[in-house]
């Protein structure tokens, strides 16, 4: 049977999705419990849903095979152009919507047919010498990342002796990609340290952080232009070289993308993967325990995906879904975390299996798939290995249902992971106070010239938020 079918059908079997009495997205449950609320819209609606999205009602997909085959898009029915938005184009969306940002950017993943396929062959391209293992690229970067992971360790364990405390979103998976993505844009070090702090500030959502966009995009800009002039070993050189029509407002617009990518959604899976490991309910702890590292990562990916839903695309055409039709303009967000709670995908392995079939959505499917994927469980094996090679008795330091969650449309992504820890070996030297580092490491810079990146970076974030 077809999930998905065109229709002719002049009038819907129910009011538009504008009249329709929708559920707000954003609850306790979808924040606490996700599960029970996917449950509960399935045992009300079935595979599609009508929600409210911050003040806009969009339809849910929540059925693995229907979220599969919108991805696919094989009949062409979908458009992840804004303008292909019926309620934007007659000016009902409001212009204070959170949202509107992202479904504006005009980036690779908001473009259609051959613009899309243009933007995407460009990031291939240019991924490939850090996605490449065989390529001295991506063994560089392999080893950065293990360094910049084992140093956020030793300071994590600084404190004296063999056992303490540590937030392991605060002070290891979320500053690890973040400083990854200054050595992918291959910015100078001292302005890598601002793009990186101005990084945390906008995926910490505080109150500076509609400044510190604006700062980000002007680094970016500032930095891709001077690659176009000047080419390096860097993303962004790699890109003009693969597309040399490439534009700088292009260039400057996937680069803000990917630093939102790399630094939001591959700190989020390490911090998941981290939890479902520690929780022990999903496989993932088990996969560990067989040395299979990228396999617990994947069944912390089917349990918890990153991105819990996928930014909108449209209805090109009214197309029916379950028992609802889709009428042609209507925002669309696809869930994996719900398909993923959907019997047809969940039924297909033990929980407790040390082994899956890769079959989850998280790094989505078809046309827009992450081409990324490779890259961010690089960075995401190294951290975990790091971690539970030296922190040999790692807990939770509250009950798991405990522990808060991020308010977020579509990232699913912990406010903070508090754990207790005992190392696996001795514990590193004391460091001197703040004002004595700062002071030791300007005398003795490290290997590469300059003090510790990850201690710099580290302090700088203690000072934004002190």
């Amino acid at each position: 049977m077809e999930p998905q079918t065109p229709q002719a059908e002049p009038v819907p079997a129910h009011p538009p999705l504008e009249a329709l009495a929708v559920q707000p997205l954003l609850n306790r449950d979808y924040e606490s419990r996700p599960a029970a609320f996917y449950e509960r819209l399935r045992a009300e609606y079935g595979p599609v849903a009508p929600v409210d999205v911050l003040g806009v009602p969009a339809w849910l997909v929540i059925g693995y095979t229907q979220t599969l085959d919108i991805l696919r898009d094989h009949r062409g029915n979908w458009s992840r152009r804004v303008g292909t938005w019926r309620a934007y184009r007659e000016g009902s969306v409001p212009a204070d919507w959170p949202m509107l940002p992202v479904v504006e950017s005009d980036n690779c993943g908001f473009r259609d047919g051959a613009d899309s396929t243009r933007l995407r062959g460009a990031w291939s391209e240019g991924l490939r010498p850090f996605q490449d293992r065989s390529r001295p690229e991506a063994k560089s970067l392999e080893l950065a990342v293990r360094r910049y992971a084992d140093e956020l360790l030793t300071v994590i364990s600084e404190s004296g002796g063999r056992s303490g405390s540590a937030d392991l979103s605060a002070q290891y998976a979320r500053p690890l990609p973040l400083m990854v993505i200054g050595r992918l844009l291959g910015s100078e070090a001292d302005e890598g340290d601002e793009l990186i702090l101005d990084l945390w500030r906008v995926t910490d959502a505080g109150p500076d952080a509609q400044e510190a966009s604006a700062r980000l995009i002007a680094r970016v800009a500032d930095l891709c232009a001077a690659r176009a002039a000047s080419p390096a070993d860097d993303l962004p050189s790699f890109m003009l070289a693969a597309v040399p029509d490439l534009t700088a407002e292009e260039l400057t617009g996937e680069m803000a993308m990917m630093t939102g990518l790399v630094g939001d959604v591959t700190g989020t899976l390490i911090c998941n993967t981290i939890t479902e490991v520690l929780i022990g309910e999903t496989g993932a702890r088990d996969s560990l325990s067989a040395g299979m590292i990228q396999e617990a990562i994947n069944r912390a990916a089917a349990a918890n995906p990153p991105m819990a839903n996928l930014a909108f695309r449209w209805a090109k055409a009214d197309v029916r879904l379950g028992r609802f039709q889709i009428a042609a303009g209507d925002p669309v967000m696809v869930s994996p975390a719900a398909a993923h709670q959907d019997p047809a995908f969940a039924a297909g392995g033990a929980p407790d299996s040390i082994y899956s079939s890769r079959a989850h959505l998280a790094w989505s499917a078809g046309p827009h798939a992450c081409l990324g994927r490779d890259l961010a469980t690089t960075i995401a094996t190294i951290a975990v290995e790091r971690l539970f090679e030296r922190f040999s008795g790692l807990r939770l330091a509250v009950p798991a249902d405990r522990l808060v969650w991020r308010s977020s449309p579509l990232m699913r992504g912990l406010r903070s992971l508090p754990v207790t820890y005992e190392l696996a070996g001795d514990p590193p030297e004391p460091r001197p106070a703040p004002a004595a580092e700062e002071a030791a490491e300007q005398e003795a810079p490290d290997e590469g010239g300059q003090a510790s990146l990850v201690r710099r970076v580290l302090r700088m974030m203690r000072l934004s938020q002190s």
